[in-house]
């Protein structure tokens, strides 16, 4: 037999983003996530990347987030997010 009620409780979760991460940070690294072929591209030709975009879409990315991007040299995605970090935190 189904109870006519359930007793359900909800709760309230406000996610944020990490101060200094910008939403089009986040877009780039899930998109890289997400796609071997586009994080192949971000690693290799980063401003390619960052041109074309990902299906088709741009990332809104301020000109600091741009050259920071396309001046960081690395081997791998976790790199890439280590370095990128590393700067936004400002331990250089």
């Amino acid at each position: 037999m189904i109870a006519p009620f359930t007793y359900q409780t909800t709760l309230s979760r406000k996610f944020t983003t990490r101060p200094g991460v910008s939403s089009g940070l986040s877009r780039v690294f899930a998109a890289a996530v997400v796609n071997r072929q586009f994080c192949d591209m971000l690693l290799q030709d980063p401003s390619i990347a960052l041109q074309k975009g990902y299906l088709g879409e741009t990332f809104s990315l301020s000109k600091e987030e741009q050259d920071l991007i396309v001046s960081i040299r690395a081997k791998s995605l976790s790199d890439l997010a280590k370095q990128v970090n590393r700067t936004l935190l400002g331990n250089y």
